[in-house]
């Protein structure tokens, strides 16, 4: 049986991440998290998102994954260590995925106030291209606004051409998506920036790195469902949140492209074979 790949995230914009899986690995097993009780993490303490992951990795880990990928920024920004102290399995990040494939040397960065408030992604940019210079901004109001199903508007697009003006001002060459909510917003912010500037999804990124972990631990799900039918992702994928259940399926709908069956759980309560 194949590895059981675990994701966590916020509320809906790790779902970014997992259509990355999806597409990239059709075969696999997904458990998907979304702590939609806590939503919005970015806003919140490190002492408080440093607990929170301990608490996440920690159910997930009882729910039998493999392996864990941190579907979230904010949570990858400050608690990366503390996932893979709880975990038990290797885990997979955002930041240094995306880090190891930026190749420009101007280079901005929209993400939670808590992820730019790190500082982890110009590291981590840097610590592979020491050359580079980083702008990160803080966007507050685009998880809200994403979480209750706005993804244009005027409100939002002005909030959003006040993100971007600075980063523009600095002449960047790409703009990272820094919230794995924010790939939602691609087609507004596609219309905000120049056709030369790239907008780069950290989730496509770590979705590609998942790809030769699963092979070096062994994982058969590709290799040994050659000519097999099987269900559709959709179908191999499990969806849990610690808030309504209905609510996020309702939500998840539009970018997934059809309503998943969503389980609400505690955390303190870890539940198997379900």
């Amino acid at each position: 049986m194949s590895l059981l790949i675990g994701l966590f995230d916020s509320g809906l914009g790790g779902l970014t991440v997992l259509r990355q899986v999806h597409s990239l690995y059709p075969h696999s097993r997904c458990l998907y998290l979304g702590d939609t009780a806590r939503v919005p993490y970015g806003q919140r303490s490190c002492a408080d998102l440093r607990e929170i992951a301990a608490e996440v990795a920690h159910w997930l880990r009882h729910q039998g994954v493999g392996v864990l990928v941190m579907a979230c920024n904010t949570s990858n920004a400050v608690a990366f260590d503390v996932a893979v102290a709880e975990a038990g399995v290797p885990v997979l990040g955002l930041i240094d995925s995306m880090a190891a494939e930026i190749r420009s040397d101007r280079v901005g960065v929209l993400a939670t106030p808590a992820t730019v408030a790190s500082g982890a992604y110009r590291r981590a940019i840097q610590a592979v291209r020491p050359e580079a210079e980083v702008l990160e901004i803080a966007c507050p109001n685009f998880v809200p606004s994403i979480e209750a199903g706005i993804r244009d508007g005027a409100e939002l697009r002005a909030a959003a051409k006040a993100h971007i003006e600075p980063l523009l001002a600095a002449r960047v060459e790409a703009i990272v998506l820094g919230c794995t909510h924010y790939p939602m917003l691609r087609p507004m912010l596609k219309e905000l920036v120049p056709v030369g500037v790239r907008l780069l999804d950290p989730a496509a990124a770590v979705a590609r790195r998942l790809g030769p972990l699963l092979t070096s631990l062994g994982d058969p799900s590709e290799r040994e469902s050659q000519g097999v039918p099987l269900p559709p992702p959709m179908e191999r994928t499990r969806f849990c949140v610690t808030g309504s259940a209905r609510d996020f399926a309702v939500a998840a709908t539009d970018w997934l492209g059809s309503e998943p069956l969503v389980r609400s759980v505690s955390l303190q309560s870890p539940v198997r074979g379900f």
